[in-house]
């Protein structure tokens, strides 16, 4: 069973903090590990990435088979049903024409002093998607990575997917190729990440490394960090749903058990105004977890880290929800629009009973990569920025160099950096001359 939190309860702070502060994360020490087959990528290639792929993945490749073909895609994706083809093709139609509206757009203006201002934005010429394979195969990872790094003009759009035993997934191919990406090569692990950051004789090196990966996938992401840009590190999955008496309980029980069937660590909490509510919720969980096909799992996550919080408002539900920032957000209340706009911490928020969670995982259209552990306090979901950078301009007219120069010296000169302060000084006389 969950914990049961009253607001009303004399401890009830201490236990929500311990309930924000339990360490889900499996995080074994894998580091060092990591940090060995990264530096025998770097040194040795093609070759190092080959030994590593024959021993975790079980087959054995060269380096013309390290890529997997055209043909091959081709030949698996054949085997994708007419439905399952339709719903991928819905949701890249959607995942596009969402991210297409997140596009920035450059500006250009001329101040007070005459000085030409602005920046313009360009995307990152080569981008790489890990993506997991075996029995963690998700299809609509690889839409909603590789589509809005496409959106944004990425030139060059590699994805590493382990093959274990050599079984390509067609769902994966299908996405890949419904979303425009270029280049696919079957490894995975640590060796994939560094063969993305450092390059291979095979595999040209990236510019930023999306998607998401076990523990040894993460520790090599931090790894790389600063020689390529990373999407983020992922923590397990979570779920916090709000809502009132008016619910069908054994919807809100799915809504949960939709995350803590990802993992063990995963967290569902519900907050209710309504304790018998929130125990018709729990009931309605246990009755799921008889049937449900991945019930260890999920039942193991809802034991250890589900709980159903019950507070006297939603003014109350509002501040908790933004202490615990959680990941996905559902708002089953009669306003949930208007409860939306008391939060300010939360990855992706779901507008009313009639919006579940795993709308926003599939077919919604916003991306279901997201901020974990509370990391939604200060970052934001994958998006078309993520793929996208900023470079400013700056043109300045002799009458504005003349208006803003000395200013410029004066603070160069406090800064003891005569240099600075002479390369404009050197212009302004040239003015004055």
């Amino acid at each position: 069973m969950p914990q049961f939190l009253d607001y009303s309860d004399a401890d009830f702070d201490a236990r929500f903090d311990a309930l924000l502060n339990a360490k889900r994360e499996d995080s074994p020490d894998v580091d060092a590990t990591v940090a060995g087959i990264i530096a025998d990528v770097r040194q040795r290639g093609d070759a190092a990435v080959i030994e590593l792929t024959e021993k975790f993945d079980r087959i054995s490749v060269t380096p013309d088979t390290l890529r997997i073909t055209g043909q091959d895609v081709d030949t698996a994706i054949a085997q994708v049903s007419p439905e399952d083809r339709a719903a991928l093709e819905l949701a890249a139609d959607r995942i596009a024409a969402y991210h297409a509206r997140q596009m920035p757009e450059d500006a250009e203006w001329t101040d007070g002093a005459g000085a030409t201002l602005g920046w313009r934005w360009t995307p990152v010429s080569a981008a790489g998607l890990y993506v997991p394979g075996g029995l963690a195969s998700y299809p609509s990872s690889v839409l909603m990575n590789a589509i809005p790094a496409k959106v944004a003009g990425v030139s060059r759009l590699a994805i590493t997917v382990p093959t274990p035993d050599g079984v390509l997934n067609p769902l994966v191919l299908l996405a890949a190729k419904l979303a425009g990406v270029d280049e696919i090569y079957r490894i995975g692990g640590a060796q994939a990440v560094a063969a993305l950051a450092y390059g291979t004789e095979t595999i040209a090196p990236v510019d930023k490394i999306t998607g998401p990966g076990n523990a040894f996938v993460a520790a090599a992401k931090r790894r790389v960090f600063g020689k390529v840009g990373i999407d983020m590190i992922a923590g397990p999955s979570e779920i916090l749903v709000i809502a009132d008496a008016d619910n069908d309980p054994d919807w809100i029980a799915l809504d949960l058990l939709s995350q803590a069937e990802h993992d063990e660590s995963a967290q569902s909490l519900l907050i209710t105004t309504d304790a018998n509510f929130g125990q018709q919720v729990a009931k309605a969980v246990e009755k799921r977890l008889e049937t449900l096909q991945r019930r260890a799992i999920a039942g193991a996550s809802w034991r250890d880290y589900g709980a159903v919080i019950t507070v006297p408002d939603f003014d109350t539900a509002a501040a908790l929800s933004d202490r615990i920032a959680p990941e996905h957000l559902e708002l089953c209340v009669a306003d949930p629009k208007g409860l939306s706009q008391k939060i300010t911490h939360a990855g992706a928020i779901f507008l009313g009973q009639w919006t579940p969670e795993a709308i926003g995982d599939y077919i919604g259209g916003p991306n279901h990569v997201l901020p974990t552990a509370r990391s939604a306090r200060f970052s934001s979901g994958l998006s078309v920025m993520d793929f996208v950078k900023r470079t400013t301009l700056a043109q300045m007219t002799p009458e504005a160099l003349r208006a803003i120069g000395p200013g410029a010296e004066r603070l160069a000169a406090s800064e003891s950096l005569e240099a600075h302060g002479l390369s404009v000084t050197a212009r302004l006389r040239k003015l004055n001359d």
